[in-house]
């Protein structure tokens, strides 16, 4: 049974940095996609970042968060850096076979962490 299982969320002030991380298991999956999206409270899920050979971002985080993987844990982590009230969101990690930035190709879903970013 495929798992993924975010944590690192919580509560920092506007400026502050965040590291999510999602732990998989019940499969490998080093020739996956792994990405991570977002919700905000009444607002659709978007898609955050991706990262199978190269990586892919949403222009809203660029240059400020960064996706990495490690294929030894069967990991994938966000590093979120001058986070904005705006970046507060439930955030997921999920996973596709292919290189992709849409959602409905993604085939296994965690169940969120939250991120808040208020003073």
């Amino acid at each position: 049974q495929v798992q993924l299982v975010e944590s690192g969320g919580g509560l920092v002030q506007p400026g502050g940095s965040l590291r999510l991380s999602c732990a998989a298991s019940g499969r490998t999956f080093s020739n996956y996609t792994m990405g991570w999206f977002r919700q905000a409270p009444g607002k659709e899920r978007e898609f955050v970042a991706a990262i199978k050979w190269s990586t892919s971002y949403a222009d809203s985080v660029k240059g400020r968060f960064t996706i990495s993987r490690d294929n030894a844990k069967n990991s994938v982590y966000l590093q979120m850096n001058s986070l904005k009230p705006e970046d507060t969101a439930i955030y997921y990690c999920a996973v596709s076979l292919v290189h992709t930035t849409t959602q409905e190709e993604y085939d296994y879903w965690g169940q969120g962490t939250q991120v808040t970013v208020s003073s």
